[in-house]
């Protein structure tokens, strides 16, 4: 009898999520073979995460796919508030208005200050966003998705993988053996790669709170007259606020698909949680007697903030939610995720295809590991900000003194909902300082807030954004690998030399984009609001030179969008160039 039969790849990926799927797709447009294998018959069922951050946006811009994304979801028509109520058609108290998709494009081209970006954020179920990562994925060749699929095992040789991999259902066909150079762990909370490896937690769990720490309960449901039975305002997302009971519920299809969340009793038996409480549950959320469907329901743990010691053993790396777990405040588990594979991706292939040493690959723990605890951090604040804030026992009373409760605590939620949702600083400022692979100018990077945002050039985090005259993102014109950016500087006579750059780059065999303006982009008006900026807020006002943005005539950018180096000349462009391929300085 012979054994099972054997398959070659560069890159085997455990899990088919955001993670994974946006891995394949970093990898196969850069021609490396790479097979997913993941359990599950097909892309997520469920809503799972609901909101996909701008840098994410910007990222799926850059892979040529944003607008699919945008198409997804809610109607494009369909408003994207978040609303605090008492109970989902009781007494509003608070309300944070945003864009519709449809108004987002046009939205973002007169914004600056903060939100100075090529995407806003948009509000979209998972499971939409994974088929769409799945179809882009699976049209590139070299890549290989098998749902469906399991990894029975695994063995790092030191010179490769080893691994077996079959079909869930045995009967169907006959497991491989595969052969790969790395493998990576995207498969989620309960990550048996991570498990193999050893690798423990760091950070804090069981969180107790009023709400967003304990026992949840999770519903997809269809209450086709959620909408139409509601007095209040349209929104995309609910929150109640209630003595008695806590919950929020989220539109996935804008008509009468909706994820619904409420808090339960440290105390409850949720194996036993039949349907006919859920509706109970979510009758008593809404406020509503209207009949609802339900398609699945499952309880979860809130209260995580949790971070893998190490991100990365041998040849054997993990990311998403098998190297760090989030309570969902801000809605940052899954763009994290997204940003390990983009960090990672373009690693793997300048490894694979010998422009970089594989110690280049060290820096994807030293770099991620860091946003994973400042990201993770955030999110707890987010969650106790909601969570610990206690609801008054009048608070759904129709009497002066529920009045009165109600105005105390929209004044709070008012302050909340722009705390947990107004996150230029959180989407835009991460940062990888003091990595090998940045090479420092000596310049500090302004503070790292969650709700605001100083465009900076300092070496390590996002190129600042501009608008092109002819309408085009200045992201547009960097090159899917490296770019060298250079900028009309007033105060020089002569144009920086880029042939340096180009040279050290060919020697590497690295592909760089040499990108010159030929026009600054104009300055954004000061009338201009961002998307939630408040009344009486002032607003920055942008720099009306590129140059004034940079503050250097020449920029590196790494392909995952990174400014790696800025300088004012192309002289030590080889040891620049080596620096930032791991091959030292």
């Amino acid at each position: 009898m012979t054994g099972p039969a054997v398959l070659e790849t560069d890159v085997l990926i455990t899990g088919g999520g955001p993670c994974g799927l946006m891995l394949a797709n970093e990898l196969g447009r850069r021609g490396v073979r790479c097979l997913v294998v993941d359990r599950k018959p097909g892309t997520a069922f469920n809503p799972q995460a609901n909101a996909t951050q701008a840098r994410t946006m910007e990222h799926y811009r850059r892979l040529g796919f944003a607008h699919r994304v945008r198409a997804q979801g809610l109607p494009a028509d369909h408003p994207t508030d978040v609303a605090y109520l008492t109970r989902f058609a009781g007494h509003e108290m608070a309300r944070l208005r945003l864009p519709t998709a449809a108004q987002a494009t046009q939205v973002i081209r007169g914004l600056g200050g903060s939100w100075s970006a090529a995407e806003l954020p948009h509000r979209v179920s998972q499971k939409f966003v994974e088929v769409v990562l799945r179809n882009e994925a699976q049209a590139l060749p070299g890549v290989d998705l098998r749902y469906g699929w399991e990894m029975r095992s695994f063995s790092d040789t030191g010179e490769g993988i080893t691994a077996e991999v079959a079909p869930v259902d045995t009967s169907s066909e006959q497991g491989v053996t595969v052969q790969a150079r790395w493998l990576v762990g995207a498969d989620g909370a309960r990550s048996s790669v991570r498990a193999q490896l050893g690798i423990s937690w760091d950070g804090g769990t069981g969180f107790k709170r009023s709400f967003m720490g304990g026992r949840m309960l999770a519903v997809y449901l269809k209450a086709p007259d959620f909408y139409r039975l509601n007095p209040n305002d349209r929104a995309w997302m609910y929150v109640q606020v209630h003595p008695a009971q806590r919950s929020f519920i989220m539109s996935v299809d804008g008509v009468s698909e909706f994820a619904f969340h409420t808090q339960l009793a440290d105390d409850t038996d949720v194996d036993a949680l039949t349907h006919d409480e859920a509706r109970a549950l979510f009758a008593r959320a809404s406020g509503l007697d209207i009949p609802i469907e339900i398609m699945s329901m499952a309880p979860w743990l809130a209260g995580h903030a949790l971070v893998a010691s190490r991100f990365q053993q041998g040849r054997v790396f993990i990311g998403g939610d098998a190297a760090h777990l989030f309570t969902p405040t801000g809605g940052l588990g899954y763009n994290t995720a997204v940003e390990d594979a983009v960090n990672l991706g373009w690693k793997l292939a300048a490894v694979l295809k010998g422009q970089a040493p594989p110690a280049l690959l060290d820096s994807y723990g030293l770099e991620r590991k860091p946003l994973a605890q400042r990201n993770t951090g955030y999110a707890r604040q987010f969650a106790d900000s909601i969570g610990l804030f206690d609801a008054a026992p009048d608070l759904d009373d129709d009497s002066p003194a529920g009045l009165q409760a109600r105005a105390v605590a929209g004044e709070y939620l008012n302050g909340h909902v722009r705390r947990e949702f107004n996150v230029p600083g959180v989407t835009f400022g991460g940062r990888y300082d003091g990595s090998p692979i940045i090479v420092s100018d000596g310049s500090t990077p302004p503070p790292d807030a969650a709700n605001s945002y100083q465009a900076t050039a300092c070496p390590g985090g996002r190129p600042p954004h501009a608008w092109l005259p002819d309408g085009r993102s200045l992201f547009d014109l960097f090159g899917f690998e490296w770019t060298l950016l250079v900028l009309k500087d007033p105060t020089r006579h002569d144009t920086p030399t880029t042939a340096g750059f180009e040279a050290a780059a060919q020697a590497l065999g690295v592909e760089l984009k040499v990108v010159c303006p030929e026009d600054e982009a104009p300055p954004d008006p000061q009338s201009q609001k961002g998307p939630n900026t408040q009344e009486g807020e002032q607003r920055p006002k942008d720099p009306k030179r590129m140059i004034d943005l940079y503050e250097s005539p020449l920029i590196l950018i790494r392909p995952d969008h990174i400014v790696a180096w800025r300088g004012t000349s192309d002289a030590d462009a080889p040891q620049v160039m080596q620096q930032v391929l791991g091959w030292g300085g």
